[in-house]
């Protein structure tokens, strides 16, 4: 009888147990669903989408936080950017003009050498020789003529006494222009013997920078040989030589008319370090018709040796610049069902939704050309949590009036998100360059 009691007892304390968990759970879930029904979410299950410029009721909705910017008037840079391949102004394999052995290498490898510099000696004893016999032959034959013109001389005054024959005086006279013949011959015989020597010095017919050597000294070098004693580029000045769509080339040439230099940079294959900045100095005559572009040459004086013969690089030409246009930074404008659009801060701290056509972009500025005002203060980071009416919070800016005079009036701690340098343009050269465009 006090077994059965006990465990009656027993199965009455686990039923009370299992009731009142079940009752602090249904407690629990009803306070979570009623705490998590917040005036942003009750009644907004079709929350505005990006692009639907719907108002929503902004009375009892928790602001959020949010970076800003102010549209400014400024200036915008047009640039167009197009791959290139770094070429020499010239490229010299240097020959010797004459045969022999090589004596001596006066170079060393990757010297920078100078136009007249003598860069390697044939042995110039060959030549040394037939200097010499062309000298001997050219004072064996002036003597003679010397002789010659002595004797018509004389033979002109026995001829005017009646002496001699006019036959005679005139084999004499043509004996003196026989050896003044050969003089003449002498003498170019002479000049080519002193030319031969001067070729055994093989001198610099460029200036730049010396590769490797082709030839050993000992070896046997002719005139003839293909490949040189070694190659010479130049360094300084040099050019790049890039292309760009054929669409763009009106502009290209407007410019040309009007500017007397185009500037022109070139940067790194990842388009990051500017290498150094030079000069448009040509652009080619015809269209390639495979690919739709035109080549254009540009100039760089090269003082640091930052640009390397064959090196692949990014140029970046800059066509001109605008001014006094409208601005905001580049994370500012969105992108739609129906367009691009921007939020702009309103006075009551709500957001509206703005409607804009976008220009062009450089870096982290873009250029708005219609929908927005100088002065007005836009949205550039959180914008992913607003609809149109949205309260917002821009407490987390250190200063809502900043930014620069190109449009990037970004602040606040998520400043660092946003790239501002100028080098990651977003002007590109495959398409033409308008005034207008989205």
């Amino acid at each position: 009888m006090t077994a059965t009691s006990t465990t009656a007892s027993k199965s009455r304390r686990t039923w009370i147990w299992l009731a009142v968990v079940i009752l602090i759970g249904g407690a629990s879930a009803a306070y979570y669903k009623k705490s998590t029904k917040t005036p942003e979410t009750a009644g907004t299950s079709d929350a505005t989408a990006p692009g639907k410029y719907k108002r929503g009721d902004g009375k009892n909705q928790r602001p959020t936080p949010v970076v800003t910017a102010i549209a400014k008037t400024g200036d915008i840079n047009v640039y167009l950017n197009g791959l290139g391949t770094v070429t020499p102004l010239s490229t010299v394999t240097v020959k010797s003009r004459v045969d022999g052995e090589l004596f001596k290498v006066l170079f060393k490898e990757g010297q920078l050498v100078r136009r007249g510099d003598v860069l390697a000696e044939i042995d110039p004893r060959p030549f040394e020789v037939l200097l010499a016999q062309a000298n001997g032959q050219l004072m064996h034959d002036k003597a003679l003529l010397k002789n010659a013109q002595l004797d018509l001389e004389r033979y002109r005054t026995l001829f005017q006494q009646d002496s001699i024959a006019k036959q005679q005086l005139d084999t004499q006279e043509a004996l003196v222009r026989q050896y003044e013949g050969s003089v003449a011959i002498d003498q170019g015989q002479l000049d080519n013997a002193k030319l031969q020597l001067l070729y055994s010095r093989v001198t610099a017919p460029a200036s730049g920078r010396v590769g490797l050597r082709q030839v050993d000294p000992g070896n046997v070098v002719h005139a003839t040989d293909t490949t040189g004693i070694v190659i010479i580029t130049q360094l300084q000045p040099i050019s790049v030589v890039f292309s760009l769509p054929e669409d763009v080339i009106p502009d290209v040439m407007a410019q040309l008319k009007i500017a007397s230099k185009i500037p022109v940079d070139a940067y790194d294959r990842a388009f990051k370090t500017r290498l150094t900045s030079g000069s448009l100095l040509t652009i080619d005559n015809q269209i390639d018709p495979t690919t739709g572009t035109v080549k254009l040459k540009a100039e760089f004086a090269n003082a640091d040796f930052s640009l390397f013969p064959n090196q692949f690089v990014n140029a970046r030409l800059l066509l001109k610049t605008k001014h006094n246009i409208i601005t905001v930074s580049s994370s500012a404008p969105q992108r739609g069902n129906q367009g691009n659009y921007v939020y702009v801060v309103e006075k009551d701290q709500t957001v509206s939704v703005r409607p804009v056509t976008i220009g062009i972009t450089e870096g982290d500025t873009t250029e708005i050309l219609s929908g927005l005002a100088s002065g007005e203060i836009v949205v550039i980071d959180g914008t992913d949590k607003l609809r149109d009416g949205s309260k917002v919070d821009t407490s987390g800016n250190t200063n809502s009036g900043g930014g620069s005079s190109s449009g990037n009036g970004k602040t606040g701690k998520w400043q660092g998100k946003h790239r501002t340098d100028a080098s990651e343009a977003t002007v590109s050269a495959k398409a033409p360059v308008t005034d207008n465009g989205n």
